[in-house]
């Protein structure tokens, strides 16, 4: 069953990743003055990726949590960087290595949990359109959105089949990848009440599975008191990247007004738009989702509010306050379904593939020129 999956994945998984082999390999042009006898050499190519984040996660991998806030990027992503690199010699190559085969991974489990609660047909769609939205790049990158999502894809995957302790397993190993890790808690606690009909004299002990979820952040903080005497050091270095709690309109508000206020054409009001359309697109597809799931499914609906929400309240302070969320959409993946549902219509399928992968083309040259994206 699991072999079938992975073959009905494999053929947009190759090809997008051959669509970034060809733009990772164009992008030299853009570093090459025209029609200059200057060349580069090959390891070039792999290093056009090593861009932001990337270079936090290899410090990391490398030195450890050196400097405090560097807490803010959680533990599994850089130690399997580290674990790989005893092969590669190279933790960012390790990285690389990671991110694409779990995004194969990902896929599989998007799939194959999609096919089980809607479709086959929906199941490929969403495969697809997951695949190449603007900042699907990143499952590619030396980032941890591919071993993220896989983690919380596979924890929804045995909530769905009641599969309690593994669901908390993948629980505990998403939220040592992402404080957003925790959100399973919700759509965690609701379908457990859901499957034993919100009655709780039908409760048995695994529901304490839920507890391993908490469990990855707990470990984490109690690291952070050792190493920090922080327990809560992760949470405060959001401080660093001028991130803080506010009321979840507040980044868009601040967003709109500043597009409203200053030159369309700057490169703030780009990014504002950028982030602020994600924001809006995201937002019109939880509500279809609460719509258009049936009410069995709805804990769907309540992953994607819950996670959407999350994202807002911490907006960033200064010119862009909404920034990366454009690529922290990419874990609402229950909005990917939704764009799945409505690509029944071929008409509605040809105006995202035709609008989406020129986007997602720009924004992989942006990102391996050493622009900043999202």
């Amino acid at each position: 069953m699991w072999y079938t999956t992975f073959k009905r994945v494999l053929p947009v998984y190759i090809a997008v990743h051959l669509a970034f082999l060809i733009l990772t390999y164009l992008a030299t042009l853009f570093t090459l003055p025209n029609f200059s006898p200057q060349s580069l050499r090959l390891y070039t190519l792999l290093h056009s990726w090593y861009r932001w984040d990337s270079g936090h996660f290899v410090l990391i991998a490398t030195q450890g949590y050196t400097p405090w806030w560097e807490t803010a990027f959680f533990p599994l992503y850089p130690l399997l960087e580290w674990a790989g690199s005893l092969l590669t010699r190279d933790p960012f190559i390790a990285g690389l290595i990671v991110s694409n085969v779990i995004g194969l991974v990902m896929l599989a489990v998007l799939y194959r949990l999609v096919e089980e609660d809607f479709d086959q047909e929906c199941a490929s769609r969403t495969v697809l359109y997951l695949s190449v939205f603007p900042t699907a790049f990143f499952f590619a990158a030396g980032y941890n959105e591919s071993l993220f999502l896989c983690l919380v894809l596979l924890s929804f995957y045995y909530m769905r089949q009641g599969h309690w302790w593994l669901a908390g397993l993948f629980g505990f190993l998403a939220s040592l990848t992402r404080s957003a890790g925790l959100l399973l808690l919700v759509p965690f606690c609701y379908e457990y009440l859901r499957q034993h009909y919100f009655k709780l004299e039908k409760m048995r002990f695994d529901a304490f599975s839920v507890l391993l979820i908490p469990a990855g952040i707990g470990i984490f903080a109690g690291y952070c008191y050792l190493q920090f005497h922080d327990p809560f050091a992760f949470a405060h270095a959001q401080g660093v990247w001028r991130r803080s709690l506010h009321f979840p309109w507040h980044g868009a508000k601040e967003a709109f007004t500043y597009i409203t206020t200053h030159s369309v054409l700057s490169f703030n009001s780009i990014h504002n738009m950028i982030d602020l359309s994600a924001v809006l697109l995201a937002f019109i597809l939880i509500v279809f989702c609460f719509w258009k799931f049936p009410r069995h499914l709805w804990a769907y609906s309540i992953y994607a509010a819950t996670t959407y929400l999350f994202f807002l309240l911490v907006p960033s302070k200064g010119d862009h306050p909404l920034e990366s969320f454009s690529r922290l959409m990419l874990e609402i993946f229950p909005a990917f379904i939704i764009l799945a549902i409505f690509g029944k219509k071929q008409q509605f399928q040809l105006y995202y593939l035709v609008l989406s992968v020129p986007v997602l083309s720009f924004m992989l040259l942006q990102f391996l020129t050493g622009h900043w994206i999202v």
